[in-house]
């Protein structure tokens, strides 16, 4: 990174960007943190990349910047090809393991389905040379590149992670393997979460990237995800599924003694047992609170063992678990253990810490034990520990319960508006309909004046329109219902399970298509990671608000919340249904030329202070006067 680095924003500066750049500057050169809320239009991408290379500029000090999203990883790589203009930098794309990347991989179809931890194994087999010339020529192949060469393509460049990855593989190259060879040049690193907050992926991506945590600025990309990103990485689970693949993993390997004369499926039989005796004494609705003891006791009853006997169970099942993936793995075949992952939810419950954990059982077709994380602190752990971090969003507040939830220490904390004229958004609500579930499933008024006001709306003008509903289960009700043959016009919707290729083609033909419909839901991968700029997306309707459902998990959060920050209902329902509703709302307006229409569907909408909206007698009469009065 050589230049000047005192100017090198790549645009005119609009709004509050400056402040922000320079505000950015002086938390990082300080070693501080940035907590930012920077409104739509903002730049949040570019004023953050600015503000901290104006910081570490010839520091030596790298750059992770943390998606969650392959789509806003391309942003990231855009944004710093433009800044490449002013000051030369180099931003290399990091994404997880794939067999779509890695022609060796892909001849096994068994492969498709494994995790990162798992095609790490396997490729490590690969690579080596058995004796019969069958070394992967993909990752032989590096060592005889001139990587100079490569690194001067990726400089002058910028490709985004899917355009190296091509370019590797017409050269015989291997993608992960090569750009892990390039991290350790690149100023900019953009990067899943998983690789600054999974420590096993961390420590191997840090040695990748040449640099020590304490060298490192941390810039969280859309961080209002965070907290529960954490939440999440640090809850286990075991559902009655894993206890069926277990049991036949333990056939096809002649049921291994694990300790005792105790074979595997002599666990999960108990297991099983324990299952159906949480769903009966603990199951309401959905899913149940279990005290924290209850798998170990009702285990040690019913196996006539100590704890300390259930410990060596516990080590026997991960013992035989790695020994099955090793096999495997020489095999060059897929090194998954469902024994291995047995093993591990067993240990991480019984050393599960019950001030921050809450114990579950979950119900329906595959129940199971779950021992969810509360509290995200201590798996923040990383944002403590690097030179300094960034955290932007556009729907962040409030500010200080970020800062306290992630354990921020002195955080700067700012909140900037958007620079759009507020005239080119119009917000509406309607009074007659409401998704509170006493009233949308069991008034079937409610449900067909929603269905009503969805397809009035669509029908009222030309526009690209996205509807956006609370769950997957709200929208298949629609769909089940027959909508899809009712509006009309070309409907593309986003579905539960998609893969990111699917997705994208199917966002990519609703932009393409004049007039069209698509069905997401509030809070999705497209209400949040997507731009649709211009005519791509000019109206938005809001199926109601999206609060969560009420579970035995939810009521745990609220209490957590109560006792972290006084009002636990707004905090684990009210703010986070707030949050997604203005991702949403926030596709519409991307530059100041944008202009487009929301139309939230529940009466409930006044209570949510930060949702600017106003009642609308008759939203299509509004709707199609809105676009009249500012025809482009």
């Amino acid at each position: 990174m050589n230049g000047n680095p005192d100017d090198i924003f790549p645009y005119e500066y609009k709004g509050s960007q400056k402040a922000t750049v320079n505000l950015i500057e002086g938390t990082v050169r300080n070693g501080g943190s940035a907590v930012i809320e920077s409104g739509t239009g903002t730049g949040k991408t570019v004023v953050s990349m600015t503000g901290t290379l104006r910081a570490v500029a010839g520091t030596g000090q790298k750059i992770i910047y943390l998606t969650r999203t392959k789509s806003q990883q391309r942003q990231i790589i855009h944004e710093a090809n433009e800044i490449s203009r002013k000051l030369p930098i180099v931003c290399i794309g990091v994404q997880g393991r794939s067999i779509r990347t890695c022609p060796m991989m892909s001849k096994d179809p068994e492969n498709e389905t494994g995790t990162s931890e798992e095609l790490s194994r396997l490729c490590s087999e690969y690579k080596k040379d058995d004796g019969t010339g069958r070394p992967c020529r993909y990752y032989e192949n590096i060592g005889k590149t001139d990587m100079q060469k490569l690194l001067t393509f990726v400089g002058v460049s910028h490709p985004k992670p899917e355009e190296l990855a091509e370019y590797c593989l017409r050269k015989d190259l291997c993608p992960y393997e090569t750009v892990k060879h390039l991290v350790r040049y690149a100023d900019i690193i953009t990067a899943p979460y998983s690789f600054i907050f999974m420590p096993h992926i961390r420590e191997r991506f840090l040695e990748w990237a040449g640099v020590p945590l304490s060298d490192t600025v941390i810039i969280v990309d859309e961080a209002h995800n965070l907290p529960d990103y954490l939440r999440e990485l640090m809850t286990s689970e075991c559902s009655a599924k894993m206890l069926t693949l277990a049991e036949k993993e333990a056939a096809e390997w002649n049921d291994p003694d694990v300790h005792g004369g105790l074979r595997v499926t002599d666990i999960t039989a108990v297991l099983k047992e324990c299952l159906g005796e949480a769903l009966s004494q603990y199951l309401t609705g959905d899913d149940g609170m279990i005290p924290y003891t209850f798998l170990q006791d009702e285990m040690m009853d019913r196996l006539g063992m100590s704890s300390h006997s259930l410990g060596m169970i516990y080590k026997g099942l991960i013992d035989y678990g790695e020994l099955i993936v090793e096999t495997k793995k020489t095999r060059r075949k897929l090194p998954r253990s469902y024994i291995l992952s047995l093993g591990r939810f067993l240990s991480a419950w019984s050393t599960s810490d019950e001030e921050i954990c809450v114990f579950l059982i979950a119900g329906g077709e595959n129940p199971k034990f779950q021992a969810y994380c509360l509290d995200p602190k201590a798996a923040a752990e990383p944002l403590r520990q690097c030179r300094s971090s960034v955290h932007i969003s556009g729907t962040l507040s409030p500010l200080s319960d970020y800062t306290e939830e992630i354990g921020l220490f002195d955080a700067v904390e700012m909140t900037f508006p958007s620079p759009f004229p507020p005239e080119n958004l119009m917000t509406v609500y309607v009074d007659d309909v409401s998704t509170k579930y006493d009233e949308f499933s069991n008034i079937p008024e409610i449900y067909l004046k929603m269905r009503e006001h969805i397809l009035s709306l669509v029908g009222s003008v030309n526009r690209n329109t996205a509807v956006f509903f609370p769950s997957y289960a709200v929208m298949d009700r629609f769909l089940a219902d027959g909508i899809r043959d009712d509006i009309k016009r070309g409907l593309f919707t986003e579905y539960r399970g998609m893969t990111q290729p699917e997705l994208m083609d199917e966002v990519s033909r609703f932009r393409l298509s004049e007039g069209s419909v698509l069905f997401a839901v509030t809070g999705g991968r497209i209400s949040e990671g997507l731009d649709f700029p211009d005519k791509d997306m000019e109206m938005a309707v809001l199926v109601g608000i999206p609060y969560p459902k009420p579970t035995a998990r939810q009521e745990a959060l609220r209490r957590y919340y109560d006792m972290r920050f006084g009002n636990g209902w707004e905090h684990s329902s009210k703010i986070p249904a707030t949050r997604k509703m203005r991702q949403a709302i926030g596709r519409l307006i991307r530059s100041e030329a944008d202009r487009g229409v929301a139309v939230i569907l529940d009466r409930r909408t006044p209570n949510l202070e930060s949702i600017e909206a106003k009642l609308s007698t008759d939203p299509c009469r509004d709707v199609a006067g809105f676009f009249a009065n500012g025809q482009r």
